[in-house]
């Protein structure tokens, strides 16, 4: 799953800079709050992970790691 999400991020953001599980998308200036909601609808399209709007806050997002902790905790 996490590598799914790197090579999704890797490849919809590309800038240049390798993206690991534990890059801060958010403050490395990777991702803005337009590319959160692209990963949102990928982790509910590619991943089957439904997000609820009272989960959309940065912290489920910052990170591949912090991503993959959300998944997993939804199952």
């Amino acid at each position: 799953m996490q590598d799914k999400l790197i090579n999704y991020i890797s490849q919809e953001f590309y800038t240049g800079e390798a993206v690991e599980a534990d890059t801060d998308l958010l403050d490395d200036g990777l991702i803005d709050s337009i590319g959160f909601m692209k990963i949102i609808q990928f982790m509910e399209d590619e991943l089957g992970t439904k997000v609820e709007p009272q989960d959309m806050v940065v912290d489920h997002f910052m990170t591949v790691e912090a991503m993959t902790a959300y998944i997993e905790s939804k199952k």
